[in-house]
Formats: structure tokens, sequence, C-alpha cells
């Protein structure tokens, strides 16, 4: 098991990765980093390669990105332009090619999301078609999409993990996997079940955050994670888990967070 940070969501800088929390990361002991691709792809030729090479330097690698396509993306409803939406993927998943990205994660929110009126099986049809050519261009590139399934809040396609595995299963790519987040399958409210039925086939990376606030976890007296825990054992899930969570004080959560991940899920 391996363990890293979603840097984005506790970004100071104006880039909003997060990279200035690099250097802490790993004097804390963690595995790898994960940064937002589409952050990334605002940077100039001369700012990411910047990036890259703090990353190279840094001893870690960045293993995994999330924030696949940007807010100002349509990937359902009437406004949807395929041919657009695969030329950004293809320089999205090139420039991760280049940071050493194995896994690139597929929220989108915003983007996502089927604009009132319009038919939700339509959208969702769309998604598909889309991720099914994404598959050839993450092929070539060897790297993994996983579809990260958001609470209603978020998006309104693919808010459980049961949905992203049917996605995953629909779409049929050898490169498109699915994403558990612990946040989001809480707020769901969504059994641990569906975790054992598919989780074999379809899991690929998780996002791990205490779900009452949304932070680092620290202790298993906080939240009853146990059940969660059991089922990423019954998979023999051996992959990644990032803290994708929030904080004030990086220094004073991030620590703890390993010890707790350490302790409970190696």
């Amino acid at each position: 098991m391996k363990f890293g940070c979603c840097l984005n969501m506790i970004a100071e800088g104006e880039d909003g990765t997060g990279i200035e929390f690099l250097e802490q990361l790993v004097s804390y002991g963690y595995d790898y980093v994960e940064l937002p691709l589409a952050q990334m792809m605002d940077l100039n030729p001369v700012e990411f390669g910047t990036l890259k090479r703090r990353v190279e330097v840094s001893g870690v690698n960045c293993e995994v990105c999330n924030n696949f396509f940007p807010t100002g993306y349509r990937l359902t409803g009437p406004d949807a332009d395929m041919e657009a939406n695969l030329k950004y993927a293809a320089e999205a998943l090139k420039r991760a090619q280049e940071l050493g990205v194995k896994y690139v994660v597929f929220g989108s929110g915003p983007a996502k999301n089927v604009p009132d009126g319009f038919p939700m099986d339509q959208g969702y049809q769309q998604v598909a078609a889309l991720l099914r050519k994404v598959n050839d261009i993450a092929h070539n590139l060897d790297i993994t999409i996983v579809i990260e399934p958001l609470r209603r809040q978020e998006c309104n396609l693919i808010n459980t993990f049961e949905e992203g595995c049917r996605l995953a299963r629909d779409v049929d790519g050898e490169h498109v996997k699915v994403l558990v987040d612990f946040y989001h399958l809480t707020e769901e409210k969504e059994p641990v079940e569906h975790l054992l039925k598919e989780g074999k086939e379809y899991l690929r990376h998780v996002h791990f955050a205490r779900p009452d606030g949304r932070v680092y976890p620290q202790s298993a007296a906080e939240e009853n994670y146990q059940p969660f825990i059991d089922a990423l054992n019954a998979i023999s899930y051996d992959g990644r888990i990032s803290c994708e969570a929030y904080t004030d004080d990086y220094a004073a959560s991030a620590p703890k967070a390993l010890a707790f991940l350490n302790k409970y899920f190696k």
C-alpha cells in the first residue's frame, strides 16, 4: 500500500496546484504526491517545466493526478463538444505522462453535470462515448483513468461506486477503471458491500478523508472506519490511498494522518 496527498486541496499559491507543500509531504514520509491536472494545464511550458523539475528532485513521484477536465468544459448536454474535449484530453494526458503519472482521476463534477432539462441517459451516453475514446489515448500513454463517483451536491451523474462500475463496464476499456472516495461514499450512504461485489475487478485508487469536515483523519475513534478498511482487505486492495482533505495546519495534520493510515491500512 502506498500513501499520498492531494495537495490542491490545501493550495495557497496562485497556480492552485499546492506544489508549495511538496517538500513537507516528502519530509513526513508520504510515498507520492497527487496533483491537479486541470491546474497544471494552465501553466505555460516554462512554469510546467519548473514544477516538473521540483517533483523530480523531491524524492517522490507524481503518480496520480486529479481534476482531469476544467470547470469550463462541457462533457454533457447540447453544448458538449467531443472534438474539443478529446483534444484537451490528449494534451492533458500527454502532460501527465511527462510527470510519470499512472492514474488520472475523472471526477470533473462541473464539466460532467447534466444540464437541467437534458435527458440524464443521453448525458450518461455522452460521457461513456467520450471515455471510450479517452481509453485509447490513455492506452497509448500507459495511463489508467479512474472514474470518481461524487456526492449529489457536486454532480448529478455517477454518485456511487456501483454507478461508477456500471460506467466502466459500459465503456469496456482496459484503461478505464474506478476510484472510491470514502468521503463521497459516506455522504451517499453507500454500503461497502458494493466494494466487495465489484472492487476486485474495478477499484484502482482510493481517496480518503474524515467525512465530518472532510479533513485529515487522525484516529480510529473519530469515525467508524473499520467496515471500509475490512472491505479493502477483503478484496486484497494494495494500491494507493490519497488523503483528499482540507486542513488549516498541514504540518500538524499530515503526519498524524500518515501514522493513522500506516496503522490501519497496511
